[in-house]
């Protein structure tokens, strides 16, 4: 460990977590959306970020760093209600590339790589998986690997990674095919092993990060394969896991700046003698956002306190499906309803009145990272059902205990699930089930917050809204049925 790293660990050892977070606070507010340019996040600012100690949460205190899923989480959030490009850009190098390492690699290649992300000039680190021609069926992929020379080989190609040409550092995802079948590994590659960004992609949104193609040709030492399971495809559920939870972080963090900028731009906003917030309709549009707000704090409580990103997550696997679908869903719904409210100025780039644009910009992406939402949906009805034992979904979910709560303090009818099978009716029921789980991830939330019952309460009715709005979709799969 160097001097450098070793004096940044022993500060950050002393700081309380009040002051830890403070400090992360202060470092945060030089991000804000509202000022902070769209573009690429520099070097000198991501060490702005890294002095901080924004990556020391997912670090062992024995390299520097706090080991501290709660701060993970709290730090994620403070960065996404200043600016949510920049909350991605650090969830994306500790929960996706650095976990990993800190849970499965060997002691030699911890040793090596996590003192690096400790000191106040880390690097970034990213994930590969994702290929051309091979999205989320990670059964294609093509990358493979092969034993030579007291190391592996990898070969292949990538793209849409978070950070595609500026991380240092990457996990990477390859397959060999032998005479005992298909193998999957895990491999801890520095660029300079022989990984390159061939092109980059201009996307919309997140500016802060960068996406790319890149080109894999490179010579691993042994010790820096990864231990993740069985060689099957199945350990890259708890790899995903953890990214998919902290969106109900960064919702909470994002939304509650949505929700607050919104009122005070439709408060300030004058329709002749009288406010915007006045427009009966206006006020229906801030009451929604302050609904997906409350679920989404209510959502990010579930992350903190009955989550622990720095063990294996698998054993949460639906009720982190529904926190990702519903969290997402919910940031893009409220920063359309901001644009909305900002009307002409919530569509001009660096308006000097609201973010609008970019909120809805930055938000989208979310319903399709880490898996689109359709999948997680039917994902998540495939869950529940393989536990059904015979017995009808609604029934299932009356007793299972991520829904049964709501079931019954709601009185919901869910029989209406209990028709149609097809690939449809499975996407559709998935979004139930994770309203639901949102439902008494709320339910819950109020009574060991002791929150304002009427926050709550409202924010509950819009839930079953969304509710009644997929068994209106249901009907319409039955009444249209082959020709829809």
């Amino acid at each position: 460990m160097t001097e450098t790293t070793g004096t940044v660990s022993s500060f950050a050892a002393g700081l309380s977590a009040a002051e830890f977070l403070a400090g992360v606070e202060e470092a945060a507010e030089r991000f804000d959306a509202a000022t902070y340019p769209q573009r690429e996040l520099p070097a000198e600012d991501w060490a702005v970020l890294t002095r901080a100690g924004v990556l020391l949460p997912v670090l062992p205190t024995r390299f520097g760093g706090r080991s501290s899923h709660v701060e993970m989480c709290r730090v994620v959030e403070v960065l996404a209600e200043r600016n949510l490009a920049v909350a991605v850009h650090t969830a994306v190098v500790a929960a996706l590339a650095l976990r990993p390492v800190v849970l499965w690699a060997e002691e030699e290649t911890r040793r090596e790589v996590l003192p690096l992300f400790a000191g106040p000039a880390a690097p970034k680190a990213g994930f590969a998986s994702t290929e051309p021609g091979c999205g989320s069926a990670m059964s294609g992929l093509t990358t493979t690997f092969e034993e030579t020379g007291g190391g592996y080989r990898l070969r292949g190609r990538k793209h849409w990674q978070a950070l595609s040409a500026t991380a240092s550092w990457w996990v990477v995802v390859a397959k060999r095919d032998g005479d005992a079948g298909r193998e999957y590994g895990w491999f801890v590659v520095e660029r300079s092993d022989g990984f390159r960004t061939t092109r980059r992609y201009e996307a919309i949104g997140l500016n802060a990060i960068d996406y790319g193609v890149n080109e894999i040709d490179a010579f691993v030492p042994a010790r820096r394969r990864i231990d993740i399971g069985a060689g099957d495809l199945s350990a890259t559920v708890d790899v995903y896991l953890a990214g998919r939870a902290l969106i109900g972080v960064l919702a909470c963090g994002f939304l509650r700046r949505i929700a607050r900028e919104a009122r005070a731009f439709a408060d300030a906003r004058r329709v002749g003698r009288a406010p915007l917030s006045a427009l009966g309709f206006v006020r229906h549009r801030l009451a929604s956002v302050d609904a997906a707000h409350t679920v989404c704090e209510a959502l990010s409580h579930h992350v903190r306190t009955r989550l622990d990103l720095l063990s294996d997550l698998t054993p949460s696997f639906p009720l982190v499906l529904a926190v990702k679908t519903v969290a997402s869903e919910l940031m893009v719904a409220a920063a359309h309803h901001y644009q909305q409210l900002a009307g002409g100025e919530g569509y001009r780039s660096g308006s000097p009145t609201n973010i609008a644009a970019q909120a809805f910009l930055d938000s989208r992406v979310f319903t399709v990272f880490d898996g689109t939402n359709d999948l997680l949906s039917q994902q998540l009805a495939q869950h529940c059902l393989a536990r059904a034992d015979g017995r009808p979904l609604s029934a299932v979910l009356a007793s299972w205990p991520p829904t049964a709560p709501a079931v019954a303090a709601h009185a919901l009818d869910l029989t209406f699930l209990d028709g149609g099978d097809g690939q449809e009716h499975l996407v559709l029921a998935g979004r139930v089930i994770a309203y639901v789980v949102a439902a008494a991830c709320l339910q819950r939330w109020a009574e060991e917050t002791r929150a304002d019952a009427r926050r709550a309460r409202a924010a509950a009715e819009f839930l079953k809204a969304d509710i009644d709005r997929v068994r209106v979709e249901y009907d319409l799969l039955e009444r249209l049925g082959g020709d829809a």
